[in-house]
C-alpha cells in the first residue's frame, strides 16, 4: 500500500497545496495576524517538509518540535478555534486539488494529532 504522502502525489501536490492552503490562511481575517510578521517562502517551504514526513514522504523536516514552534502563537493568543480553521482550510485546499475524503480525514486527523502540542497543553 502507498503512503499518504504517494497517494496525494508526492512533491508537486504537496506543493501546490501549501501554496492554496496559505492563500487560504492569509485571507482569513481570524488567521492572517498570526502571519503579519512571518517570511512567507520560508513558511512554505517548512510546512511542505512537515507535510510531506506527517503524510509519509521523505523526511526532510528539521524544524522545532510543535510545541517551540507554536510557543509565540500561544503567547498571541492562538487557541482551538484558530486550529480549527486551519485544519478547515487545509481541508478545502485538498478537495480543491481533487483529493479524495478518506486521504483528507487521514491529513484532518494527523492535523488534529499535534493539535495539544501546537497549544501547548
Amino acid at each position: 500500500m502507498s503512503s499518504v504522502y504517494e497517494q496525494l502525489g508526492g512533491k508537486p501536490a504537496i506543493d501546490a497545496a501549501v501554496d492554496d492552503f496559505y492563500r487560504r490562511v492569509l485571507r482569513d481575517e481570524e488567521l492572517s495576524p498570526f502571519f503579519a510578521d512571518t517570511d512567507m517562502d520560508r513558511q512554505r517551504v517548512k510546512q511542505a517538509a512537515f507535510l510531506t514526513m506527517v503524510t509519509g514522504g521523505p523526511n526532510e523536516y528539521s524544524g522545532q518540535d510543535m510545541r517551540t514552534a507554536h510557543a509565540d502563537l500561544v503567547k498571541r493568543g492562538i487557541n482551538d478555534r484558530h486550529v480549527d480553521l486551519v485544519v478547515k482550510h487545509l481541508g478545502e485546499t485538498l478537495a480543491s486539488l481533487g483529493v479524495a475524503q478518506e486521504l483528507i480525514e487521514q491529513v484532518a486527523a494527523v492535523a488534529n494529532s499535534v493539535r495539544d502540542d501546537v497549544l501547548s497543553r
